[in-house]
């Protein structure tokens, strides 16, 4: 078994692992990069090998950074099956679509406005082609075994984090492989926690925050803190939020102050459609969260969905208190970055960021204390109050991540640590190694290894 890491190395973003066995391949995940304009730029690449080669492509979980690329690879020749949970496959349904959808009106805005650099201006792929790649999922419950290609065999288990969120063990004639996928928390707000790993050989472990603990904060608490401050100075609280997983949350937790009568009765607005979408999805997969089917329908209750582009625009002139909840999670684009346009100059407003930034986006620029931020060509000042909400964050942290490994059966030959930045990927190893002395390594972009 040869194991190529075409994404997800070094950074947390781009997750693609491209398996080879007796002359047939599979993907593990099929990932958009995302962040720094290096990184970014990989995706215009051309593939390593040719797209109709690849036999089968099995997706940890839907977020873009897992599934985003498939609709490009699908462009490109891929005609396979794709493998997924059923949570994975809805939720795929609408973030494939709407990525196309987003590439296709950033272009057309950018044309419009003439601020690209290229002309004119082209989406990767389309909301067309994001429906298409749609055919190609084949679903499969939590432990059912598969065989993506001949000799193969895989299977799902709980890995928390968002619905449908997975690790896959993968077993062949010789040797046995775990790629973690992204892990939950241990005692997140909507989602179970992960379940304990299976044996294998080897193991592919995330570390997005394998260098850090999560804040101990209450974020319900926290985020009433900020929203009364906020609403006493007249302001206004923008949330660039991702629509699966922490938009849920940040509606849930509203519910809940404004239930309790800790924050005034301020509208809010779900600035995502798809988020609302993806909150109904919630309702079909009761056995993958916390909540009961009460809790789901006052999170459903505690936004005004935003449909239209017009309402959408409307929000720009508002003048009164409102909490604004809306994508993307990190600003890369979407609705939110026209809300950061209009009310990141005002000091009355809040800006809250409750989850990852990855370096080169706009999130960890707003992150980071940058005063002014690049938008659709201008300089936008920041002059709105910044606050991280770093309690929401839907990884595990570093103890948790050492917890999961420690659960393991029987010590594995290799771990690969992937899906964190440098720093993170490689604190993670040593810790992993001074625990347990379990060989580590972080590996490279493109490097394959033989298993």
């Amino acid at each position: 078994m040869r194991l190529t890491f075409l994404g997800a190395a070094g950074t947390v973003t781009g997750s693609k692992y491209l398996l080879e066995h007796g002359g047939r391949r599979v993907l593990v995940d099929c990932g958009l990069f995302q962040g720094l304009k290096q990184l970014r730029l990989r995706n215009w690449d051309a593939f390593p090998l040719p797209a109709r080669q690849v036999d089968a492509v099995v997706l940890t979980h839907a977020h873009i950074d897992h599934s985003g690329y498939l609709p490009a690879l699908a462009k490109q020749g891929f005609h396979g099956p794709v493998f997924a949970t059923d949570a994975t496959r809805d939720l795929c349904e609408l973030l494939l679509p709407d990525s196309g959808h987003l590439q296709e009106e950033d272009a057309e805005y950018a044309n419009r406005h003439g601020f690209s650099k290229h002309h004119p201006a082209l989406p990767l792929y389309t909301e067309a082609d994001g429906r298409r790649a749609l055919r190609l999922f084949r679903t499969h419950e939590w432990g059912e075994p598969f065989e993506p290609i001949a000799g193969v065999r895989m299977r799902f288990s709980r890995a928390g984090h968002i619905l449908g969120a997975s690790s896959v063990h993968v077993a062949w004639d010789g040797g046995s492989l775990l790629f973690s996928g992204d892990l939950g928390r241990e005692q997140d707000l909507l989602m179970l926690p992960p379940e304990p790993p299976p044996a294998a050989d080897h193991i592919v472990l995330e570390s997005t925050y394998g260098d850090r603990t999560h804040e101990e904060e209450d974020p319900e608490t926290e985020l009433g803190e900020v929203i009364r401050r906020t609403s006493a100075r007249g302001g206004i609280v923008v949330v660039p939020a991702f629509a699966v997983g922490r938009a849920q949350a940040l509606m849930y937790l509203i519910a809940r102050l404004k239930q309790a009568q800790r924050i005034p009765d301020l509208p809010v607005f779900l600035n995502s459609p798809m988020a609302a979408d993806a909150t109904e999805i919630f309702h079909r997969h009761h056995g993958e969260h916390r909540l009961d089917a009460a809790e789901c329908r006052r999170m459903c209750e505690a936004a005004r969905i935003v449909n239209s582009v017009e309402e959408s625009q409307s929000l720009n002139a508002l003048r009164s208190p409102a909490v604004i909840i809306s994508a993307s999670g990190m600003a890369t684009g979407g609705r939110v970055v026209h809300h950061l346009k209009a009310m990141a100059p005002d000091r009355r407003n809040t800006i809250l960021l409750a989850g990852y930034q990855a370096a080169g986006t706009r999130g960890a620029s707003i992150a980071g204390g940058a005063r002014e931020v690049k938008i659709h060509g201008e300089h936008v000042p920041v002059r709105a109050e910044v606050v991280m909400l770093g309690a929401m964050s839907a990884h595990a942290d570093r103890g948790e991540l050492l917890r999961w490994v420690g659960k393991l059966p029987r010590p594995p030959r290799q771990l690969f640590i992937t899906h964190g930045e440098p720093v993170a990927a490689d604190s993670l190893r040593q810790a992993i190694e001074e625990a347990h002395g379990w060989p580590c390594m972080v590996p490279e972009h493109r490097q394959a290894v033989d298993l």
